[in-house]
């Protein structure tokens, strides 16, 4: 899973993805640490989402015939589930252990079927252009000198397929400086947008209004949503 840190946002509207505390804590860079990081935020707490959908997936969905999904940082499992239960045939991804057995759970008493697997992003070794939906809500994809991350994104997306990628708008370099860490550090819509080239149409590429009432991201006020389709 791709998380956001806890500055940065959720995964999910209504909790579902990455701690976000009170206090701020931020993951580490060091990929051999970043299991064992998550693994213990999710400990902490016996479920640490609410385990509703994120509110722009279901909006940007409703257009979508269903087919094949992929959803990056997908935590305990709620935008995964609720795309299985809407005919979507889903891979989802974490690299925590602790959240995939809590979605494994889910998907068992809500007898639906998810392949899930237990990597990042990157090292997920993912087939090429396979997806028809990359759903990518607030995660925390560490920006390299060679985009990696952003690549195995666009990747993913299959032709004609579409490439959800959503954020909270980044704070100032002295706010996330105050909370440990560095604005440059993680991808954002922008990273992503910047690498589009004329294969891609961009359908969404705007700031909106967020409206959640309760859960860990509740205080975030807006999201930037990037929304673009492959055309080849």
């Amino acid at each position: 899973m791709e998380h956001t840190n806890e500055f940065l946002p959720d995964h999910a509207e209504t909790d579902h993805d990455n701690a976000e505390a009170a206090s701020a804590v931020h993951a580490p860079r060091d990929p051999g640490v970043v299991e064992e990081f998550w693994d213990a935020r999710y400990a902490d707490m016996a479920q640490l989402w609410s385990g509703h959908p994120n509110g722009t997936l279901l909006t940007e969905m409703q257009d979508l015939p269903a087919g094949r999904a992929l959803d990056v940082g997908c935590g305990e499992g709620a935008d995964a589930l609720y795309l299985a239960e809407h005919g979507w045939r889903v891979t989802a991804l974490d690299v925590s252990q602790v959240a995939l057995d809590r979605a494994v759970a889910q998907a068992a008493v809500r007898n639906v079927t998810v392949n899930w697997l237990h990597a990042g992003l990157v090292d997920a070794a993912l087939p090429r252009a396979s997806f028809d939906l990359v759903s990518a809500q607030y995660p925390a994809l560490l920006r390299t000198d060679g985009n990696v991350a952003e690549h195995a994104l666009l990747a993913a997306v299959a032709p004609n397929g579409v490439l959800l990628f959503v954020h909270h708008p980044a704070p100032t370099k002295e706010e996330a400086a105050a909370h440990g860490f560095h604005v440059d550090d993680y991808v954002g819509p922008a990273e992503v947008a910047a690498l589009l080239d004329d294969s891609w149409q961009v359908e969404v590429d705007e700031t909106r209004p967020r409206h959640v009432a309760t859960g860990a991201g509740s205080h975030h006020t807006h999201d930037v949503v990037l929304r673009a389709r492959r055309l080849r």
